[in-house]
Order: structure tokens, then sequence, then C-alpha cells
């Protein structure tokens, strides 16, 4: 008579507790920062490249964005690098090249 292997018993698998549902959030829509909707009048310098009238603050970044892709003066190889034309030399504080964060700092000192 053959002898039958007998296969190695495996742990018990214990049951996957459930987490329990928590009733869904209803979505509301987003309110915009009243600090940022408030409308800020541009200097001279900073008139040149946005406009003179006055704008929230979201839109003078959009049109400095506008501007800087229309003229092209991202970095090649950096994108992080706005490399500075006349006017935006002017704006940055005579720097020839800024990085993104440091634009905003020098965009709202012409910003009143």
């Amino acid at each position: 008579m053959a002898a039958k292997k007998k296969a190695a018993k495996k742990p018990a698998k214990k049951a996957a507790k459930k987490a329990a549902k928590k009733p869904a959030k209803k979505k509301t829509a987003r309110k915009p920062n009243a600090a940022f909707m408030k409308p800020v009048q541009p200097d001279a310098i900073l008139a040149a490249v946005v406009g003179d009238k006055p704008q929230p603050r979201t839109e003078i970044m959009k049109k400095t964005w506008v501007y800087i892709k229309k003229y092209n003066l991202q970095d090649k190889k950096n994108r992080r690098q706005i490399n500075a034309d006349d006017k935006l030399k002017a704006l940055f504080g005579g720097k020839a090249n800024v990085t993104m964060f440091e634009m905003t700092k020098y965009i709202f000192k012409h910003a009143k």
C-alpha cells in the first residue's frame, strides 16, 4: 500500500475587517480668497507688462505668464528660471534671471 502524503496545514485566514464607510460630504464650489481677488494698482514698471488698470493679483500673474510665454523668456534647460528682457529686468530689480518663486515677490513690490 502506498502511503498518502499529508499536505501541511495552513493557518486559517482571518476575515478582513471592513472599514465602516463614512457618509460622503457634499461638494461645495471653492470660494476664491477675497485677498487675492481685491484689485491692486500696478505702478508704471509693472503696467508696462500687464496694463495700467487695477486688477486682482491672480490676473496680474496670468498676464505676466502670458508675457513670458509670448516672448519665450523661460530658460530652455531649467524651466523654473525666467530670463528677463528689458521690461522684466526693471521689474525684477535689475536681475537678469529669477526663479518662478522669486518672481511673485518682485512683481508685487510694484503693486499697491
